[in-house]
């Protein structure tokens, strides 16, 4: 599905079910150097258990057209703009890494507007270190295989997801060499990364929300650990909403090393 969002296309997958507003709308925003493709799984679920599915590709990534957003606030606000392009009055966010910190702005923004919030391998601050912030930028490749080096708790993925066997690492790499080139105006990879570390604002947004959260979070996780969330956590438990936590054997893709697990959480908590 293409929209037209602040004059640029911007492509969502709906998880191959017609889209229809009328219906409880669920938007899925990825992390850096991915697409809206890391949610297979989980979006094709929801579209067909009653959900319309929006799973972005964030401007300037694949095949969204517009900018690439250099701080979380302005993704954040772009997700405002989804919304009304789509015609949707309330919807809930589901964010990964990235898009976590991303949902979460969005959802303070935009107040009873979001129904619930589902953080995905967050943490706030998502402080990135100086030197692969500049790997980053002068040595993507190299940088690329670091982060799946230390993104992954398995290198092959379970029946759920992309078939038996299949060869997450070298899947997830493909992938980011894609969606680096696929904007050639910008890094898009260097932006990501310092739109994450530059992020300042997660206290403050969380304690501002109107709805639900879900922390989904891996234990091996060496790119967001489990505990760099715990005072999201206790910030959103002060400001006495229902907050809810799933913790995972996993590392950091927690949505294809434990396709089902990141499922299930989503689905008990959407009551899908």
């Amino acid at each position: 599905m293409e929209l037209q969002v602040n004059g640029h296309k911007t492509y969502c997958y709906t998880g191959g079910k017609a889209f229809d507003a009328s219906k409880p709308t669920v938007v899925f925003i990825h992390g850096v150097l991915h697409d809206h493709s890391v949610w297979i799984l989980q979006s094709r679920y929801l579209a067909n258990h009653g959900w319309n599915v929006l799973a972005v590709d964030l401007p300037g990534h694949c095949r969204s057209a517009g900018d690439a957003p250099a701080t979380v606030e302005e993704a954040a606000g772009f997700i405002g703009s989804l919304l009304d392009a789509a015609g949707v009055q309330k919807a809930a966010l589901v964010g990964h890494s990235w898009g976590s910190l991303i949902a979460l702005e969005a959802a303070a923004n935009l107040g009873a507007r979001i129904s619930h919030l589902v953080l995905v391998g967050t943490a706030a601050p998502m402080k990135v270190s100086a030197q692969l912030l500049e790997a980053s930028l002068s040595d993507p490749e190299s940088a690329m295989k670091m982060i799946n080096v230390f993104s992954r708790a398995t290198l092959s993925a379970p029946p759920s997801v992309f078939g038996p066997g299949t060869w997450v690492y070298g899947g997830s790499l493909a992938l980011n060499r894609r969606v680096l080139a696929s904007n050639g105006k910008v890094n898009v990879f260097h932006r990501g990364f310092k739109a994450c570390d530059s992020y300042e604002n997660g206290d403050k947004a969380i304690r501002k929300l109107a709805c639900p959260v879900l922390f989904v979070l891996g234990e091996q996780d060496q790119m967001t650990q489990a505990r760099a969330a715990q005072p999201l956590v206790a910030a959103a438990k002060d400001g006495g909403k229902s907050v809810t936590v799933s913790y995972l054997p996993v590392g950091h893709h927690q949505m294809s090393e434990a396709a089902d697990g990141t499922l299930f959480a989503i689905k008990g908590f959407l009551k899908a």
